[in-house]
């Protein structure tokens, strides 16, 4: 990139921390603090494109369990980025870049190769590709509202929820067939379309509180539940993943529709 588009975007690359004056660390100044969680970010990516291939392979289960991978990546990088102070814009950015393949085009295309394939016409290409693009929209939402970097909730179902719970679905489909092909093919198409709405809306859902004594204390019932749902899906595995997620879910709208009605009311 030439100088003079450098100084138009005003940012530099590999991306410097503003606080640090030499831009990097003392023993490796070529390394700015940064470069950690950003690698954990391009390891969401790598996860996301993997569970895509997986997924056009037939490999459903691995799809599924990539999708997991990258959610795990996608945790820990914001939280290695606040413990090392090694935030960026140009972490923000990859961040959101990594957010939509992992949990965007991987479970658009997980459902899609999964089930909704054998559907008339476009008509599975259509539902699967609003999961995409709900999750584009939601991203983009969430970026040009950013406010600081801790938040306690979202305003719209977080995007790696929605690819969990799909992931979800089809793991525990592809692990016990329990219902029919159609049924799944049913069940899925509805579940891609409310879940690309919920990321949408303006329904409001809690962030995962940080595991911590003052967290605890703060909110145990909530906290308690977490561990709760944690246990479940160690036990029962993929039919628990997929319910407590789903149970988020309806949490969120069940308190976002509640909010409503006393607002109404007064």
């Amino acid at each position: 990139m030439a100088e003079t588009e450098k100084q138009v975007f005003g940012e530099r690359y590999p991306p410097l921390i503003k606080n640090d004056p030499d831009g990097g660390s003392r023993f490796f100044p070529f390394v700015s603090r940064s470069f950690v969680p950003s690698v954990f970010t391009v390891m969401n990516m790598v996860c996301g494109y993997i569970a895509i291939v997986m997924a056009g392979e037939g490999s459903f289960a691995a799809s599924c369990w990539f999708i997991i991978f990258a959610a795990f990546f996608d945790t820990f990088d914001g939280f290695i980025a606040r413990a090392t102070n090694g935030i960026s814009n140009f972490g923000i950015e990859l961040d959101s870049l990594s957010d939509l393949v992992s949990f965007g085009a991987a479970p658009a295309y997980l459902v899609y190769r999964f089930a909704l394939e054998g559907m008339d016409g476009y008509t599975g290409v259509f539902l699967s590709a609003i999961v995409m693009v709900g999750s584009g929209l939601r991203l983009a939402r969430f970026n040009i509202t950013l406010i600081g970097y801790s938040k306690e909730s979202f305003s719209g179902l977080p995007a790696p929820a929605q690819a969990l719970t799909l992931a979800g679905f089809v793991l525990w489909m592809y692990a016990e067939p329990v219902l029919s092909a159609q049924m799944v093919q049913t069940a899925l198409a509805w579940l891609s379309a409310i879940l690309a709405l919920l990321m949408v809306s303006k329904v409001n859902y809690d962030a995962l509180p940080k595991p911590t004594i003052e967290a605890f204390k703060r909110q145990p019932v909530q906290i308690s539940l977490y561990l709760l749902a944690i246990f479940c899906v160690l036990l029962f595995q993929a039919k628990a993943f997929f319910l407590a997620l789903l149970l988020y879910i309806l949490l969120g709208v069940i308190r976002s529709l509640g909010l409503l009605i006393r607002q109404w009311q007064t």
